[in-house]
């Protein structure tokens, strides 16, 4: 590159006082200070740039949610209202449209009960469900009064070694073995 070539470069364009993306999160509600971009350990967030004398934050991307279609025909089991599909934090779901006065919502995937009762309320029955990342768990259809729940599918077969009234449903390198929920027992033992 020749001196000359590096003469017709704008410096201005490096040495303006305010960037574009200083202005794009706008001010703080609390001190009128620039917002700005910021980094936890929980991931990026919108900050006040006069932290720690200001505390104020929002997470960076909204979590509102959004009506996509009411479910002509269909009725809330609480309210009678319609229910409507929704796309919330965590994906789609079916949710009353008189919200916020009513809080149902259903999930949009089918789910299977395992029709194993409670061993920790013994009222209520686990159910299969998925986290939001798609993985299996195994919780008490009573929550949040009960807040019992597993891993691995549940098997109404009492423990032989603690007399616990389930058991559960383990893949292994070896087969499937079932194995004892309680973390005193851990009993593993074949499939009948």
């Amino acid at each position: 590159m020749t001196t000359k070539s590096v003469s017709k470069i704008d410096h201005s364009l490096f040495t303006a006082n305010e960037h574009a993306l200083e202005q794009a999160f706008g001010l703080c509600p609390k001190c009128d200070a620039q917002l700005q971009l910021r980094r936890g350990k929980a991931g990026a967030f919108v900050g006040c740039s006069q932290y720690p004398q200001c505390d104020f934050s929002k997470p960076l991307h909204a979590t509102e949610t959004a009506e996509i279609k009411v479910i002509e025909g269909s009725h809330c089991p609480q309210c009678a209202s319609q229910l409507v599909i929704k796309k919330g934090r965590y994906g789609l779901f079916i949710g009353c449209s008189n919200f916020p006065e009513c809080h149902h919502i259903e999930s949009t995937k089918q789910q299977d009960d395992v029709k194993v009762d409670c061993p920790a309320c013994e009222s209520g029955q686990l159910l299969k469900r998925a986290n939001k990342f798609g993985k299996n768990f195994y919780p008490c259809n009573s929550y949040p009064k009960c807040k019992y729940a597993l891993n691995m599918p549940p098997i109404a077969h009492p423990c032989p070694q603690c007399e616990w009234p389930l058991m559960q449903e383990k893949t292994s390198a070896n087969g499937i073995i079932w194995q004892c929920p309680q973390r005193q027992c851990m009993h593993k033992m074949s499939p009948i």
